[in-house]
């Protein structure tokens, strides 16, 4: 196990830089607060973290976060930023993503040192990716079990998010798949509450489902949200995929990288992975984590598809942001002859036919599952026109076309163009 973890970091530090960071490398490896005599210089060779590179950026005169102040100095202390590089040898830890992140996103967060500190980006050895069970079925197995060989799934979320019965869940699923739906799934607040029961939920919908794919050769993919305890998921993902289902649904967050893990061993259907609580690490610039980083360790757990947020979206982050999320959910973490562990970015949250042709444009592929709620569900036409309206959207921008000159041949476009804009 020669090779090294690399992490990347934005830091801010009222100390000289070198010092904070030899800090954040001795907390987050063989060190503590003052020199043991048992950290011989053998032991800091062998097990401690290497401060790899070091970017000065500007500085402030406040600082980004609450700090303890520093011991006073000459002058009003600045705050300097910079870009710091560490890394560790795998012999600390070998390739286990829990003590992973224990090391690169632990305690490093609550040093006094810092009033800023936000992980960037993380290279990992190819160990991790054969301890890992990765993605299953990924980008080409999406597109083959849901039918749809090369444009993007479109997709919708069942709302309301709860208190639907499962009656009134296939019902709404039922208009869903006769409109010419590829994708659909469970809000992230549905899982398996006294109301509607999960397995309750698959005897309804399910029947809806074969029926539809019997009669047209293609099934669409149900993503049942099975989010719960380790032993919950394994029996609700083996009653989905007793019914026919290819699609399961987990707030990875919420189940933590070792449920996932556990989860994808034993699955034998696609795995969703919603990301919500996403914002506790993204929400602020000074403390969390970059997605750059984040979607690589969900990637390895074995996650299929992965929510990026969507353009002009209704929460916080901006479209650079969710671009760049979703362009690294299709870059491979390794190189060849490793699989790469690519996933397919779904795009969710306020999405309308309206945002086709510039997420087309910024991304340049139609590798995803483009989700829209309101977008379809409100379409004056009713959701047989909303899903053809962004079917026609995805069309115009594949070809170059412009939303509004396709839409004047086009009057499912028209209408949504004209509601959502």
């Amino acid at each position: 196990m020669s090779e090294r973890i690399h992490a990347s970091y934005f830091i801010e530090t009222p100390y000289p830089v070198e010092q904070a960071i030899d800090v954040m490398a001795g907390e987050q490896s063989s060190g503590t607060f003052t020199r043991l005599a048992s950290e011989t210089d053998d032991l800091r060779a062998n097990h401690g973290a290497v401060v790899e590179h070091i970017e000065r950026l500007d500085s402030v005169d406040v600082p980004s976060l609450p700090i303890r102040p520093p011991k006073a100095r000459d002058g009003t202390p600045l705050y300097q930023r910079a870009k710091v590089t560490l890394s560790w040898p795998m012999a600390n830890f070998g390739p286990s993503l829990p003590n992973l992140l224990s090391t690169v996103a632990g305690n490093l967060f609550e040093l006094k040192e810092f009033s800023a500190l936000k992980l960037l980006d993380l290279t990992l050895p190819t160990d991790f990716a054969r301890r890992y069970p990765s993605p299953q079925f990924g980008i080409a197995g999406t597109r083959q079990l849901s039918g749809v060989p090369d444009r993007p799934l479109i997709g919708t979320i069942i709302k309301p998010s709860v208190g639907l019965s499962p009656q009134a869940t296939a019902e709404t699923v039922r208009q869903l798949v006769e409109g010419g739906i590829d994708f659909i799934k469970d809000d992230e607040l549905q899982s398996n509450g006294p109301h509607n029961p999960l397995k309750s939920r698959v005897d309804a919908v399910m029947p809806i489902i074969r029926e539809h794919a019997e009669r047209t050769g293609r099934q669409v993919m149900y993503a049942f949200n099975i989010t719960g305890d380790i032993d919950e998921m394994i029996e609700n993902h083996d009653y989905v995929a007793a019914a026919g289902g290819t699609c399961v649904m987990v707030a990875i967050q919420s189940v933590g990288l070792s449920g996932v893990a556990h989860l994808r061993r034993h699955c034998r259907l696609a795995l969703h992975g919603h990301r919500a609580g996403w914002g506790l690490f993204s929400r602020s610039p000074y403390i969390g984590m970059s997605y750059i980083a984040y979607q690589k360790l969900w990637r390895l757990a074995g996650v299929d598809h992965l929510h990026v947020n969507g353009l002009r979206n209704k929460f916080t982050e901006d479209d650079a942001s969710v671009i760049a999320s979703a362009r690294s959910c299709l870059t491979p973490m390794f190189d060849p002859p490793t699989p790469g562990c690519e996933v397919m970015p779904v795009f969710s949250s306020g999405q309308t036919a309206d945002q086709a042709v510039d997420t087309y444009q910024a991304i340049g592929s139609t590798d995803l599952i483009f989700c829209a709620g309101g977008g379809i569900m409100a379409h004056p036409g009713g959701i047989g026109a909303g899903v053809r309206s962004l079917r026609q959207a995805w069309d115009a921008a594949v070809a170059g076309i412009t939303l509004d000159d396709h839409a004047i041949d086009h009057p499912e476009l028209a209408q949504a163009l004209e509601a959502f804009r």
